[in-house]
């Protein structure tokens, strides 16, 4: 397994986030892979996601099912593979 992370810039959407949050948490929620989870505080509104996948296509997979995404509610999103080698958490991720 490799981790991965996922980054979302959001729409303009206040409203159909709002709507949408409880569902959206509870996919991610619900997703063994998703090893954090959590909005950035400053603007423009995103969020940064860090699960662990086979693959690129795997994770891209998973994250086209996030209530988010089906509500066209991220502008952007940004998957990327990562290599945690530091902090106390780096020993405990899958792959390592």
């Amino acid at each position: 397994m490799a981790i991965f992370t996922v980054e979302y810039t959001y729409t303009d959407d206040d409203q159909g986030r709002d709507k949408h949050r409880d569902e959206h948490r509870a996919y991610l929620g619900g997703q063994e892979s998703v090893l954090l989870s959590g909005p950035y505080l400053d603007f423009p509104a995103g969020a940064l996601i860090i699960v662990s996948g086979e693959d690129e296509d795997s994770v891209t997979a998973m994250m086209d099912g996030d209530p988010f995404q089906r509500e066209g509610l991220i502008a952007e999103r940004r998957i990327r593979e990562y290599n945690p080698v530091l902090g106390s958490q780096a020993a405990g991720f899958p792959g390592e």
